[in-house]
């Protein structure tokens, strides 16, 4: 099975993403993948370089996330260039693990992915998770984690689904306002409801070992 983890930018996913890690399940982060698909050398970073100018690119080769965000993210016709670049190559490099699994059989795979929906990859998993906490606190938990301004944050939020419409899109959705014990809480309890609860029982045997 594969479970679909998303949610909005800064809603703390890789907090859940973590709790998942910890019952040794495995997770496909798409941010790493699309991290790796314009490493020097590739061609994500070439296609990128061509599109939007050697300015986006640092002295050490390496592409400069911050002048290419701050330019996509202020134009929304620059980001679907972006996204037709990136998309393709991160959806082939995925598939390309789960079929790793597959020949694993691993029981449960879960592909940590904040843009599912909008790179129309929600066809690709079984069931969609949404990480969901309160616009104000997604807003401040953003400002503070990247030193952005409310403009820049909220110009980040905004190209993405709003998280009410992610929500409205969801197998389950986990509140991640409140602690992390709180959120454990509801990931063991889909976990145990999904037929995963093995899984639990599995670790908490190894750590008695």
């Amino acid at each position: 099975m594969v479970l679909g983890l998303t949610g909005g930018i800064a809603t703390g996913k890789s907090t859940v993403s973590e709790l998942f890690k910890a019952y040794q399940i495995p997770v496909i982060d798409a941010d790493e993948v699309a991290r790796k698909v314009v490493e020097p050398g590739t061609t994500g970073l070439k296609q990128i370089q061509s599109t939007f100018g050697w300015q986006m690119i640092q002295p050490d080769g390496t592409l400069d996330r911050h002048a290419l965000g701050t330019l996509v993210f202020s134009q929304p016709d620059k980001l679907a260039q972006l996204n037709a670049i990136t998309n393709p190559l991160i959806k082939k490099a995925v598939v390309r693990k789960l079929q790793g699994y597959r020949r694993r059989k691993t029981r449960l795979v879960v592909y940590d992915a904040p843009t599912l929906f909008e790179a129309h990859a929600a066809s690709g998993v079984n069931e969609i998770m949404v990480i969901d906490v309160p616009e104000k606190v997604q807003l401040e938990r953003l400002m503070a984690r990247d030193q952005l301004t409310k403009k820049e944050a909220l110009e980040r939020i905004n190209a993405q689904l709003s998280l009410a419409e992610k929500a409205k899109r969801a197998d389950v959705v986990i509140d991640n306002s409140r602690s992390v014990d709180k959120t454990k809480a509801q990931v063991v309890r889909w976990l145990n409801e999904a037929g995963f609860g093995s899984l639990i029982t599995d670790k908490a045997n190894q750590v008695k070992k």
